[in-house]
């Protein structure tokens, strides 16, 4: 069990991350969507994940990626860097900076229980040529797995925020830390932690990072480095699917597929072309055309960044969303340690 002794430097800045680390979440998946515990969280992801290990590039990309990180237990730290929080290219960036010394004794200890290789070996030396086949390998089963189902991620991370949220506004600190896994206990001042490895650690002074995840393993992950906050990943239940528009009053009002655009652009608060495609499973005309048509209507307004388009909902939008959808509305789970005990820990 890991102790962390949390100061008020530290108890004054508990917060939550203002969103999911687009590479350190892949890594996280790579590993555990393969754990049964893990599969049954987020059931869709553990089917795409299995598909594209039998597909072309993607399937490349998961060899790589299991052959390079252990199978169970902690990671190197390294790959779930505090920075390039933005997107995967800045998540890699990230990653490359990292100092060959600090690449050599993470990835030592991760390979305690796993035979040595050359490929291995390589990227313990923090090899140039092995860390860019890392980093491929990284964004191809980021593109083939997650981006198709990362608006529902963000989703699940904001309603879990949420709860949190209410339950530290009515609770205080001690009702929120006794709600977010049975493998977190608190103790004051000592905040007690069911993860990969054991020992007392002061706080930074920095505060603490609070990110739930449904990737995140059976146990909750921790990553200390001086001069930044303690950063806790705990894992989350992925909220049900929202049901699709088909059938429904909006649907036979607008069609099934603009409904769900409407609905996702709700959900997200704005999205590119490119990732409302996604999203929906529509090609990228496909939902640059319904954008067009919802905009027409007073439904979408679009911007213009950069060489993107990002469309947003209107009032108007918002309002025909309220009066016609049967969707029900978001509740709260209720704590965690309603449930017993946490999933696949002794």
């Amino acid at each position: 069990m890991l102790r962390l002794h949390l100061g008020s430097a530290d108890l004054c800045r508990v917060r939550f991350g203002d969103r999911l680390h687009p590479v350190g979440t892949a890594l996280l998946a790579g590993q555990w969507l393969r754990d049964p515990t893990v599969a049954m969280m987020a059931p869709a992801l553990a089917e795409r994940a299995a598909a594209v290990e039998t597909t072309g590039t993607a399937q490349a990309a998961t060899a790589i990626l299991r052959h390079l990180l252990p199978a169970r237990g902690r990671l190197p730290d390294f790959v779930t860097p505090f920075d390039g929080v933005e997107s995967v290219t800045a998540g890699l960036a990230a990653i490359q900076a990292t100092p060959a010394r600090r690449v050599r004794d993470e990835v030592v200890a991760a390979y305690g229980d796993v035979a040595a290789t050359p490929l291995r070996r390589r990227f313990a030396a923090a090899d140039p040529e092995v860390l860019d086949l890392f980093g491929g390998a990284v964004r191809t089963w980021f593109d083939a797995v997650l981006a198709p189902h990362w608006s529902e991620l963000v989703s699940a991370y904001r309603q879990q925020v949420t709860c949190a949220s209410q339950r530290l506004a009515q609770h205080g600190l001690a009702g929120l830390f006794a709600g977010l896994h049975p493998a977190i206990s608190w103790r004051e001042p000592v905040l007690e932690i069911q993860t990969w490895w054991d020992g007392d650690l002061p706080g930074t002074g920095h505060g603490l990072l609070l990110l739930p995840s449904p990737l995140a393993g059976p146990r909750p992950r921790v990553l200390v480095e001086p001069g930044h906050p303690i950063l806790l990943v705990y894992p989350s239940s992925m909220p049900a699917r929202p049901a699709t528009a088909d059938g429904d009053a909006l649907g036979r009002l607008i069609g099934v597929t603009r409904a769900l655009v409407l609905r996702r652009l709700a959900a997200e608060g704005g999205l590119t072309t490119t990732v409302l495609s996604r999203a929906v499973g529509i090609s990228l005309s496909s939902a640059s055309e319904h954008a067009s048509a919802l905009r027409a209507t007073g439904l979408v307004v679009s911007e213009r960044e950069g060489g993107a388009v990002r469309h947003h909902l209107t009032t108007l939008g918002a309002n025909l969303l309220r009066g016609l959808s049967d969707d029900p509305p978001a509740t709260c789970p209720p704590p965690c340690r309603s449930a017993g005990g946490p999933p696949g820990l002794p």
